[in-house]
């Protein structure tokens, strides 16, 4: 169902969005704009991490049966 492609750069962008909002948080004053920004971008980063991995779970699971 889900190409080989598309799962493998959906898993790029998620890692990239997760790991830079991740690693730019801990530099944000709390309270501030900037740091809900990647509080959110964090949030949805991870969010979209778990679609992706059950989407090529459930691809790798489709093609095997």
């Amino acid at each position: 169902m889900l190409s080989p492609e598309l799962g493998r750069l959906g898993f790029r962008i998620a890692i990239f969005v997760t790991l830079a909002s991740g690693a730019l948080l801990p530099a944000q004053r709390p309270g501030s704009a900037e740091f809900v920004l990647m509080a959110t971008a964090l949030a949805i980063g991870l969010v979209f991490l778990l679609i992706m991995i059950a989407l090529i779970r459930w691809s790798l699971r489709r093609e095997c049966s």
